[in-house]
C-alpha cells in the first residue's frame, strides 16, 4: 500500500490522459445510478457529494435528488430567503447547475445566480450569504456551490452552505443525504422539476454580481495601501479555476502590481502539470501540480495560486519556492494576531488535528487559545461567525480569517484572501513569507512535515475511520515514548475519524480520505528529516497492522 510517485508527475499531461469532455457530459444525463450500489449512492464527505458521471457517482439523478432534498430541508427549517448558487470550471459543473436550477425554481425558491454566468469562487458564495443575512432574523439566505474542489477534471461536486455561510454540519448533510438517497430509491418520485428554459425565464432567478461585491469588500480584510506603497511585485495563477476573472479587477480596483499568469479556462485542464499519482489535480499545495508558478518564483516578490473553486491557496516565495501549507499557516497566525489590533483579545486560533504543531507553539507564544478539531472546515464556522475565532485553518491549505474590525468575513475557506495576505505581510515586514517562516523556526524550532497518501478500498477506509487507541499496540514512536493516542479532537471532543499518535518531538495522524480511494498519513518531527521519515514508516506499519486485524 505504499504510495509511489508517478513517472509523469510534474510534467505537462499528455493528450491521451485528457478527459473526453463530450463523453463525460453524455454520461451525466444518460447513465443512472443504482442506489443498491454503495458507490453510486449520494454520500457527503467533508465537502459535499463528489464523483464522476463515468462511474455513475455524479449524474443528473444525484443532483436532482440532492437539490430536492435541500429544498425539503429549507422548508423544514423555515429558510425562506434567497439561495446563492455558484459554479466552478469543471466540465460537470455547468450541467449540474442547470439541473439544480430546474428543481429550485420548481420548488419556488428564489435563486441568486452569477451576473453574466460568471464562475463563482466558494468564498464569494459564503460572503454573499453572510452579507445578505447580516442583522436579518427572517428571510435568511443559504447557498450551493457546484464544485469538486481540486479533484481531477472528470469529477463533479455539489455542496450545501446553510445560513451561517459555512460548510453544512454533519447533522445537516446526514439529513440531506438520507433524503436524497430515498428519492433515488423511488426513481425520483417526489422531485419537482421544470425545464431549464422555463427556470431561466422565471422571476425567481435573479442575477447577483458576486465578483464586484466581493472585490469591493476586500479592502475591509486586506491592507492594500501598504501593498501599493511598497510596490510589491506579484503574480497569480488561477489554475483555470472559478476566480479566473476576479484577479484583474482586484489589481485594477486597488492599484496593485499583480500579473495574472494565465486566464485560460479549459475543462480538460490540459495546461496543468500532472500530480504525484499520475492524475491531473488542481492542487495549489502540490509541488508537482504547481510547476508553472514555481518556475516563475525569481521574477516576483511573491506569487500565489488557488484551486478550482478558489477556497485553497498556494504560496510561492522567492526564498523558499512553494511553501508547505503548514509553514504558511503558521506564518499567517503569527502575523495576523500581531497586526489586527481591533480583533477581540480573546479570539482564538482554530486548526485541525492534522495541522502542524508549529501552530500550537505560535499560539502559545501569542497567548492565544488553541481550538483543535477534526478535519473539516465546518468545525470553524460558528467561531468565525461570532468572532470567537480570529483564524481557522486546515492542513490542506484552507483558511479564513476575520475582517479588520473583528467581524465575520467568510465562514468557508477563502483562498483569495490568504494569497493577498502574503503580499501584505511581504510589504509590511520587508520579508517574504518564506523568510518569515525561517524567523519563526529560529525562535520555536524547525518542523519537518509530510503527508503520505496510500491506496485503500472502501472497506479499509471504513476500518481506519473506526480505529481506537486500544488497537495501536506500539509503545514508542521513532524512538520516543508515545504520550497520547487520540481518536477525538481536544478542541471539541468530536471523533477524528482515525487516530493521532503523539510523542515529545513528533506525531502522526492517519485517516481515510472523504473523497478519494486513499488513506492519508500526516507526520511531523521537530528533530530532523530522518526522524520524520522514521515516523512515517512506523506509522504506515502501525496502520497496515491495524487494518489487517
Amino acid at each position: 500500500m505504499n504510495a509511489k510517485v508517478d513517472a509523469l508527475a510534474g510534467k505537462v499531461a499528455p493528450e491521451d490522459m485528457l478527459v473526453d469532455v463530450p463523453k463525460l457530459l453524455a454520461a451525466y444525463t444518460q447513465l443512472r445510478p443504482d442506489p443498491a450500489e454503495p458507490a453510486q449512492r449520494v454520500s457527503f464527505g467533508t465537502s459535499g457529494h463528489r464523483g464522476s458521471s463515468l462511474d455513475r457517482s455524479f449524474n443528473e439523478w444525484h443532483v436532482l435528488a440532492i437539490t430536492q432534498a435541500i429544498c425539503d430541508y429549507r422548508r423544514q427549517k423555515g429558510i425562506n430567503g434567497a439561495l446563492y448558487i455558484g459554479i466552478d470550471t469543471h466540465a460537470l459543473s455547468r450541467p449540474a447547475f442547470e439541473s439544480a436550477l430546474e428543481v429550485l425554481v420548481a420548488n419556488e425558491v428564489t435563486v441568486a445566480v452569477s451576473a453574466g454566468d460568471e464562475y463563482t469562487p466558494t468564498p464569494a458564495v459564503s460572503h454573499a450569504i453572510l452579507v445578505h443575512n447580516r442583522k436579518r432574523l427572517d428571510g435568511r439566505a443559504d447557498g450551493i456551490v457546484v464544485t469538486p474542489s481540486h479533484n481531477p477534471p472528470n469529477d463533479g461536486g455539489f455542496k450545501y452552505n446553510p445560513p451561517n455561510g459555512g460548510p453544512a454540519d454533519t447533522d445537516v448533510t446526514g439529513w440531506i443525504q438520507q433524503r436524497a438517497n430515498a428519492l433515488l430509491e423511488s426513481k425520483l418520485s417526489g422531485v419537482k422539476r421544470v425545464s431549464y428554459r422555463q427556470a431561466r425565464r422565471s422571476s425567481l432567478v435573479q442575477e447577483h454580481d458576486y465578483l464586484t461585491r466581493y472585490v469591493d469588500d476586500l479592502k475591509n480584510i486586506i491592507d492594500f495601501d501598504v501593498i501599493r506603497q511598497a510596490g510589491v511585485h506579484m503574480a497569480v495563477d488561477p489554475l483555470g479555476g472559478a476566480g479566473v476573472h476576479y484577479w484583474q479587477p482586484i489589481a485594477q480596483r486597488y492599484g496593485i502590481d499583480l500579473t495574472v499568469v494565465s486566464d485560460t479556462v479549459d475543462p480538460t485542464f490540459r495546461f496543468m502539470t500532472v500530480d504525484w499519482d499520475g492524475k491531473i489535480r488542481m492542487d495549489p499545495s502540490s509541488p508537482y501540480a504547481m510547476q508553472r508558478l514555481i518556475g516563475l518564483k525569481d521574477r516576483y516578490d511573491v506569487a500565489f495560486a488557488c484551486d478550482t473553486d478558489h477556497d485553497r491557496h498556494g504560496i510561492v516565495s522567492r526564498s523558499h519556492g512553494l511553501m508547505q501549507p503548514n509553514q504558511y499557516l503558521a506564518v499567517m497566525v503569527n502575523y495576523l494576531f500581531r497586526h489586527r489590533p481591533q480583533w477581540n483579545a480573546e479570539a482564538g486560533v482554530g486548526k485541525t488535528v492534522v495541522s502542524s504543531s508549529m501552530i500550537d507553539r505560535v499560539a502559545e507564544r501569542l497567548g492565544r487559545r488553541l481550538y483543535e478539531v477534526p478535519v473539516g472546515f465546518k468545525w470553524f464556522a460558528d467561531g468565525l461567525f461570532d468572532g470567537s475565532l480570529g483564524f481557522g485553518c486546515e492542513e490542506s491549505a484552507g483558511a479564513s480569517m476575520l475582517r479588520h474590525d473583528g467581524k465575520v468575513w467568510t465562514t468557508d475557506k477563502d483562498g483569495i484572501v490568504p494569497a493577498l495576505l502574503a503580499a501584505e505581510m511581504t510589504a509590511r515586514m520587508g520579508k517574504d513569507p518564506g523568510q518569515l517562516f525561517d524567523d519563526l523556526t529560529q525562535a520555536l524550532g524547525r518542523p519537518y512535515s509530510s503527508r503520505v497518501d496510500a491506496k485503500a478500498n472502501a472497506q479499509q477506509k471504513a476500518t481506519l475511520a473506526k480505529l481506537s487507541p486500544a488497537q495501536v499496540q506500539s509503545k514508542e514512536l521513532a524512538g520516543e515514548k508515545i504520550e497520547h493516542i487520540l481518536d477525538h479532537a481536544p478542541g471539541n471532543n468530536a471523533a477524528i475519524g482515525g487516530i493521532k499518535v503523539m510523542a515529545q518531538n513528533g506525531w502522526f495522524a492517519a485517516r481515510p480520505s472523504g473523497t478519494e480511494e486513499i488513506y492519508k498519513i500526516y507526520g511531523e518531527s521537530f528533530k530532523s528529516e530522518a526522524h520524520l521519515e522514521e515516523i512515517l514508516q512506523e506509522a504506515q506499519r502501525m496502520v497496515d497492522a491495524a487494518l489487517s486485524l
